[in-house]
């Protein structure tokens, strides 16, 4: 379905999306959107990467405890590759989720592209989400940026701008791009003075901003209401003690000043347009 009233279309294809634990995923914003994203679209794992190849086992150390069976059992810190099918159009999903390598980036994000090629992958999507100072009563910001110029144009995205230390999500988009296939990035920001996981409202913004790139309704469950406890929570930590309710008010000003234009027909049209994809997908939508 084209978005006739912002001027974009969705992303098309098979698509895949990456999160990793670790310096990427500020509040476990982004492997938490992931997960999410497993469930509700009940993704079937098909295939990991030896963990003994990427991982320093005494900085990401394997677990141990019982397993399905009740036989205690170790569990390794690899990355799983599983494979959905968006609800509306059945075209693949493939969901990579596993925390930043040790080592070996490059050898990485080469054994995964190979995966996503075997599985007919276009376009790679990687999440992410930073600290930032950003109070935690406005919508949290979320940025969606290509290096792609033909992806900006389609999809409205900004260009990516940054310089500086990277992440493996930086490294396996740029792998992905260099192998002809189209990559963007998405960022979420998390409040700095409450950087602790989980964070279900940076989360919940991930998943619309992927909602919207997708052009595919994504069955929130109980996130919306996680957000507000999240945020409630928040609210009486920051009530009882007077400087960070003032260095609140103080990021509410700057924020609420910086977007005073945010309230444009752009903005409208896209929040209408998620109504409507979400009426057709409800319970009660006609089939």
């Amino acid at each position: 379905m084209t978005d006739a009233l912002s001027g974009t279309g969705p992303l098309r294809g098979p698509v895949l999306l990456a999160a990793f634990e670790g310096w990427n995923d500020a509040g476990s914003a982004a492997t938490q959107a992931l997960v999410h994203l497993h469930e509700v679209w009940g993704a079937e794992q098909v295939d990991e990467l030896d963990p003994e190849e990427y991982h320093d086992f005494q900085v990401n150390r394997p677990m141990v405890g019982p397993g399905k069976d009740g036989r205690r059992e170790i569990t390794w810190p690899t990355t799983s590759v599983a494979l959905a099918g968006r609800p509306s159009t059945g075209e693949h999903v493939v969901l990579v989720h596993g925390i930043e390598p040790s080592m070996r980036w490059r050898r990485y994000s080469s054994e995964l592209l190979d995966i996503a090629e075997r599985l007919g992958v276009t376009t790679v999507v990687t999440l992410g989400a930073l600290l930032a100072d950003v109070p935690h009563t406005r919508p949290i910001p979320v940025t969606a940026t290509s290096d792609d110029p033909s992806l900006q144009a389609t999809l409205g995205l900004d260009a990516n701008t940054y310089e500086g230390p990277t992440g493996i999500v930086g490294v396996l988009q740029a792998e992905a791009q260099r192998r002809g296939m189209s990559a963007l990035s998405i960022w979420s920001a998390v409040p700095h003075y409450v950087a602790h996981p989980p964070s279900p409202k940076a989360t919940l913004a991930l998943l619309v901003r992927i909602e919207e790139l997708l052009g595919e309704a994504v069955p929130l469950g109980e996130l919306p209401e996680d957000s507000e406890a999240w945020q409630h929570g928040v609210d009486e930590l920051a009530a009882e003690d007077a400087e960070i309710a003032e260095y609140v008010a103080q990021l509410e000003e700057a924020k609420d000043t910086a977007e005073l234009p945010e309230a444009t027909g752009e903005a409208i049209a896209r929040e209408f347009e998620r109504y409507l994809r979400r009426r057709d997908t409800g319970p009660g939508a006609a089939t």
